[in-house]
């Protein structure tokens, strides 16, 4: 990565380019899924167990589901950039 989200042009040690990936809206589906994974339960969890005030939680919740986001983004991106590259797909097969 080059920057939060951009991917950078070529890789600095082996001088792959890595300009022919199409992530597109694929990460931030990764990244809302996985969020929803851990903390739909979490919550669910933490409401039937402790009762807290509804406020107090949504905050909480809010917080932690935006952060959560904010630190998977780019690691989703550069993992169907990585899975684009493994599998050749797209304009990373090499030329023959």
């Amino acid at each position: 990565m080059a920057g939060y989200l951009r991917v950078r042009d070529h890789c600095p040690v082996c001088r792959e380019h890595l300009r022919h990936h199409h992530t597109r809206n694929g990460p931030i589906y990764l990244t809302i899924a996985l969020v929803a994974l851990i903390m739909g339960p979490l919550l669910t969890y933490l409401f039937q167990s402790f009762h807290p005030d509804p406020l107090i939680l949504f905050t909480i919740f809010t917080v932690g589901c935006v952060g959560l986001s904010l630190y998977l983004l780019p690691k989703m991106k550069g993992a169907i950039v990585a899975f684009q590259w493994a599998r050749r797909m797209h304009g990373f097969a090499r030329p023959d």
